[in-house]
């Protein structure tokens, strides 16, 4: 399964093209909404300015794709902003770069040129998150086990892409965990021959797993 990435924060750049203003935004989002508001944020924020142009993607694997030119030249604007977020492999990100008009045309070219810049800028000062889909695991057994289980079920952890998200002791010994799904067909070989002790496992669902 592919790495995806996203943002631990916004950044922000700014630059200027013949006197013309581009402040670029990037900003972690989880959902359409949550992208929509950022957006109505900045346009808030920004209301002298003519455009906000803007791209997103979202999803585990970056399925949906959108972008906006907000008044520029068709292609000059929002597809190369998104064309950055593609390069850069991210998703659940949203892409704005408010331009202040400084009176000068840009052409075509020099508006995708300084769109691509002023994305690019901010990225620079990104922190990138990277991960992979999981599958999320309760795993439960008796008290006359738990010490060698739990022992060796971090051991296991520490050697894979997983991660113990959570361990408590009542009424009975439960762990919750993190699985990449490149390491799940291990797992399962890994946790069999534990049933027949009394360890029970069931899948919570999709996850994610940040990686180094």
């Amino acid at each position: 399964m592919a790495t995806r990435s996203t943002l631990a924060a916004p950044v922000t750049a700014r630059i200027e093209v013949k006197k013309s203003i581009f402040i670029g935004q990037v900003i972690p989002v989880v959902d359409v909404a949550q992208a929509n508001a950022a957006l109505a944020a900045i346009r808030k924020e920004h209301y002298g300015a003519r455009h906000h142009c803007s791209a997103m993607i979202l999803g585990d694997d970056g399925e949906l794709q959108r972008s906006n030119d907000d008044g520029e030249p068709a292609g000059s604007a929002g597809a190369p902003i998104l064309a950055v977020l593609v390069h850069q492999n991210l998703t659940n990100v949203i892409a704005v770069v408010t331009r202040y008009f400084g009176g000068t045309l840009l052409g075509v070219g020099g508006l995708i040129r300084a769109y691509t810049s002023a994305v690019s800028g901010a990225l620079t000062r990104a922190t990138v998150v990277s991960y992979q889909p999981a599958t999320a695991y309760l795993l439960s057994c008796d008290f006359e086990i738990q010490g060698d289980f739990e022992s060796k079920l971090r051991m296991w952890l520490e050697n894979h892409c997983a991660e113990l998200t959570q361990a408590s002791y009542e009424p009975h010994p439960q762990f919750e965990l993190r699985v990449a799904e490149s390491d799940e067909v291990d797992f399962a070989t890994w946790v069999a021959p534990w049933r027949s002790k009394g360890v029970s496992s069931a899948a919570l669902g999709a996850a994610k797993i940040a990686i180094s």
